[in-house]
């Protein structure tokens, strides 16, 4: 049984009685009753709460108010007892009692194949069980010669950055912004933030218990993942200003060339042994093939590159597109502008979550940072309610009755839902209503929060506009029927070229095989979605068919995929391995199996058009698998997958690479990031 002994802050904090009493009874009761049982042997309150807690996310606990006294009552005791007795913490107990533990937090049974996962996602086992260490304890003499380029700055590269540095690896990130986060640097619209809880959407290494809300907006998402960087020292490692427009690799000598623009324009190319592209799918804006776009004499510009410059206050305001940004940003300017013109193509689900506007009380916050296990089982629970609990029902019943609305009787039941909500926020408003419901299953595109969208479109200063756009004059915006709508400033919220995986990066590998040419343009695919046969030592974050539709965290696929990943360049440095590059055979028997499973998804719904799938309805985007299922598929990885390539004699690297390795500061960054 693994143990840790109570932090002096959290023994000092439960020693006050009026500040636990105060906290909990403002905390929610579950994690707190999950606590509870994990320190003790005891079910009864486990088993008495049981049948009041109807699912994972907090406003699904139905727990009386008088039970709900008991166990934090009972929890006070017990905490009491483990300061005074200065007992250590049980952090990990038999799978058995953690798997009924998560089932009554859940509302549901959940599967024994999740435990060991939960344990790893939790960190109930070890400090960081995602860290990758050396077989003997330490880098082999090879490890100083051997250089990582990772394209991009964002979450996914600052996650492979911390990683390489703790494994000292040396490693340059390159980022064409002058700042690290990527996308969450790029987009600051107003009212951006994640439709992700965003004590899920955090590292599992770096937990952060003072979250302002349930669902941060951008600003604070911002800071979260910069000050991860900042506290694994990564800014030195960043060149910023500059971007990769080639990779090409050298089969004689096991190297890639890395052709980057800087800001001048000036080409500069550097070499490194394996290239981590980090570049993720929502960061080149797409902009509308509408006839006249250029000629608007206003203000116009895409969601991704707001013009804050711009006053919107009392203008006339054309949005063109009704997607995840128009939903966020639409209803945070309509109050400040005359009149706000929405113009859609097609209508997106959009779901209500009490917790989505909902501020984390200063006793949930509290208990997050004061309680042992509190954070770890608020992060459970949260994994559960946003992913794989509903997984099941995205899949197709070929008995179906009503296949062109929805897949099965739970994904129809989930529609009716959706649709009561769009009835009680739009006043039973027909003509609106049957603008605002898709023709599609629910999930078939991404299913999007309702930030106050639906009662935004019932403003008398807001309009909804669901017919063809024919072209755009320099003050207005010309319909297919001939309505003119006169406008000041024109905003397209018209999302990303995200099906493009790695575009415009021309990619040129083994012999010379393009990779444009083996995606044939646009059908990407990859050995669970980061090798390709034909590209050695290269490897993608968030490549083909690793996005999450159904729910889970981004950061959580990350996490695994950086795994599989430095545990490649592991066997590379320990084997002394040239190179490695996915054999064929394993990755189009992956592939095969990736697309029947796809074949039987929401997101291949014929009535569906959307940037997950190419014109040829095959799924390029989107995963097929449950986080557990990737997360077993990611956890080791194995050599027989792969064509290897001993090394030879492999002439220096050009110093122009310009890669921090110091390996004094390893043994400080193992201590930030324990800390963390």
């Amino acid at each position: 049984m693994t143990e840790t002994k109570m932090d002096p802050m959290i023994e000092s904090a439960c020693r006050n009685e009026a500040l636990l009493r105060q906290s909990l009874e403002d905390a929610d009761v579950v994690p707190a009753l999950m606590v509870l049982a994990q320190l003790t042997d005891e079910s009864a309150l486990l088993e008495e709460a049981a049948p009041y807690i109807e699912g994972a996310w907090s406003y699904q606990q139905k727990i009386p108010p008088e039970l709900a006294k008991r166990i934090r009552e009972r929890l006070i005791g017990v905490l009491q007892d483990y300061a005074q007795s200065e007992r250590p913490v049980p952090r990990v107990v038999p799978d058995e009692r953690l798997q009924r533990i998560m089932s009554v937090g859940a509302g549901q049974q959940v599967p024994a194949s999740y435990v060991p996962l939960l344990i790893e996602e939790m960190r109930l086992a070890d400090q960081d069980p995602r860290a990758v260490h050396w077989h003997s304890g330490q880098a082999p003499e090879s490890v100083e010669d051997f250089r990582v380029v990772v394209i991009g700055a964002g979450l996914s590269g600052i996650c492979a950055g911390i990683r390489l540095r703790q494994a000292g690896i040396p490693f340059v990130i390159l980022e064409k912004n002058h700042e690290m986060v990527g996308t969450w640097f790029e987009n600051d619209y107003p009212g951006c933030g994640v439709d992700t809880p965003n004590h899920f959407y955090s590292f599992s290494f770096n937990p952060k218990n003072d979250w302002s809300h349930h669902f941060a907006k951008r600003d604070e998402i911002f800071e979260y993942f910069r000050d991860t960087a900042e506290l694994h020292d990564l800014r030195r490692h960043v060149r910023f200003g500059v971007e990769v427009t080639r990779l090409q690799y050298h089969q004689n000598v096991g190297t890639w060339s890395i052709e980057l623009r800087k800001e001048d324009g000036a080409l500069e190319t550097l070499d490194a042994q394996a290239v981590i592209s980090a570049v993720g799918l929502l960061n080149r804006p797409a902009l509308p093939a509408i006839e006249g776009l250029d000629e608007f004499a206003g203000p116009s510009f895409h969601t991704a590159r707001w013009d804050h410059g711009v006053d919107l206050k009392d203008k006339r305001v054309a949005m063109i597109g009704t997607g995840a940004s128009a939903m966020q940003a639409g209803p945070e300017i309509a109050p400040h502008v005359a009149k706000l013109t929405l113009f859609q193509r097609s209508p997106h689900w959009a779901a209500h979550n009490p917790n989505y506007h909902k501020p984390v009380s200063a006793g949930q916050q509290w208990a997050l940072e004061n309680i042992p296990l509190f954070t770890e089982w608020c992060r459970f629970l949260l994994f559960w309610a946003g992913s794989d609990g509903f997984h099941d029902t995205l899949q197709v019943d070929p008995d179906w009755t009503q296949p062109e609305l929805s897949l099965n009787r739970d994904n129809h039941a989930m529609r009716e839902v959706l649709i009561s909500h769009i009835r009680r926020e739009l006043e039973d408003d027909e003509e609106l209503i049957a603008k605002c419901v898709p023709n599609y299953p629910p999930y078939g595109k991404r299913m999007l929060r309702d930030n106050h969208w639906y009662r935004t479109l019932r403003r008398p200063n807001v309009a909804l506009e669901n017919g063809p756009i024919e072209r755009i004059t320099n003050d207005a915006v010309v319909m297919q029927d001939g309505t003119r709508h006169e406008v000041d400033v024109l905003i397209l919220a018209t999302g990303f070229h995200a099906g493009k995986v790695l575009w415009p990066l021309e990619i040129s590998g083994r012999d010379g095989l393009n990779l444009a040419d083996a995606w044939k343009g646009e059908n990407p695919r990859a050995y669970k979605g980061m090798t390709m046969p034909g590209f050695p030592n290269l490897f993608v974050i968030c490549g083909p068919n690793t996005a999450l539709a159904h729910g889970g965290s981004l950061v959580f696929h990350t996490e695994c995929q950086v795994k599989y990943i430095m545990q490649a360049l592991r066997a590379m440095l320990e084997n002394d391995w040239q190179a490695i590059e996915v054999r064929e055979d394993i990755h189009d028997r992956y592939n095969d199996e990736v697309d029947e499973r796809c074949r039987g998804m929401v997101w291949s719904h014929p009535g569906v058009s959307s940037w997950y799938k190419n014109s040829e309805n095959r799924v390029t985007i989107t995963s097929p698998w449950k986080l557990v299922d990737y997360w077993e598929l990611t956890r080791e990885f194995e050599p027989d997958d792969y064509l290897v390539t001993p090394s030879a004699i492999v002439p220096a690297i050009s110093p122009a690479i310009a890669i921090v390795n110091d390996p004094a500061d390893q043994s400080t960054d193992e201590a930030a990031g324990q800390s963390a």
